[in-house]
C-alpha cells in the first residue's frame, strides 16, 4: 500500500514539474509574465551566463564580468585569445544553453537522497552569493542573486524533507529550461540586450561551424528535453 502511495507522490510531483516549466517557459514570452517569475527571470539570466563564462575559463579565455539588466537580460564578459579555433568560440556559445541544462539534471538527480539535496542546494546557493562577489557589475544582480542565494541557503538549512526535494528540482528545471526564457532570441540571429543589440549563441555557433542558426536552435531544444526526461527518470526511478 506504502509503495502505491509513493508512486502516486511521485506521478503528481513530476506532473507538477512539468507543468512549472511549460507555463514558465509560455510566461516569460511576455512581458508581465517575465515581471511575475522575475526572481526567476533574473536566475535563468544567472545560469546562462555563467555557463558561458565558466566554459571561457574552462578553454583558457578569461570571465571579466557578469551583467545583468533590470530587464532580465545579460552578458557574460569575456577575454577569448585571437588565436582561439572556431571550436572554442562554438563551445562557449553553446556553454550558455547547455551548460545549465547539464547542472540543471544533476541537481534534479540529487534530489533522489535528503544528503545529496542538502548538498547540492548548499553548492547553489553558495555560487550565486561567490559569483555575485567576484563577477557581477550591476546593480540588478547585486539586488537579486544574493537574495535568492541566502533563501537557498536558508532551505538547505531550515527546510523540511519535502520542501528542500521540492526546491532542488523546481532550482533544476529552471536551470534546464532557461535557455527558453527568451525563446525567439534562440531561434534568432540576435536580439536586445541591455538595449544593445547582440549576436545569439547559435548565430555565434553557426559562424564557427557549420550549419544555420536555426539548426543549432533545434538541436540545442532537443538534448535539453532529452536532458530533462533523463534526470526525470532517475530522480523518480523507485
Amino acid at each position: 500500500m506504502s509503495s502505491i502511495l509513493a508512486d502516486k507522490a511521485h506521478r503528481q510531483r513530476l506532473v507538477l514539474l512539468i507543468w512549472i516549466a511549460i507555463i514558465s517557459v509560455i510566461l516569460w514570452q511576455t512581458r508581465i509574465g517575465s515581471l511575475l517569475l522575475y526572481p526567476f527571470t533574473i536566475l535563468a539570466t544567472w545560469f546562462h551566463e555563467m555557463g558561458h563564462g565558466l566554459a571561457a575559463l574552462l578553454t583558457g579565455a578569461s570571465f571579466e564580468r557578469l551583467l545583468i539588466f533590470p530587464d532580465g537580460s545579460g552578458i557574460a564578459q569575456s577575454m577569448v585569445p585571437s588565436n582561439a579555433s572556431g571550436l572554442t568560440h562554438a563551445l562557449i556559445a553553446a556553454s550558455g544553453p547547455l551548460g545549465p541544462a547539464i547542472a540543471g539534471s544533476l541537481l534534479i538527480i540529487a534530489s533522489r537522497t535528503d544528503k545529496a539535496t542538502r548538498v547540492a542546494l548548499a553548492v547553489v546557493g553558495l555560487a550565486l552569493i561567490v559569483s555575485t562577489i567576484i563577477w557581477v557589475s550591476t546593480l540588478t544582480g547585486w539586488v537579486v542573486l544574493p537574495a535568492l542565494g541566502l533563501a537557498i541557503l536558508v532551505l538547505a538549512w531550515r527546510g523540511t524533507a519535502d520542501h528542500r526535494q521540492f526546491g532542488i528540482q523546481l532550482l533544476g528545471v529552471q536551470a534546464c529550461i532557461s535557455v527558453w526564457e527568451q525563446f525567439s532570441y534562440l531561434f534568432s540571429a540576435g536580439g536586445s540586450i541591455g538595449g544593445e543589440l547582440h549576436r545569439s549563441d547559435t548565430s555565434a555557433i553557426a559562424d564557427a561551424l557549420l550549419f544555420p542558426y536555426w539548426f543549432w536552435g533545434a538541436a540545442i531544444s532537443a538534448v535539453i528535453v532529452l536532458l530533462l526526461w533523463w534526470s526525470f527518470a532517475a530522480a523518480f526511478r523507485r
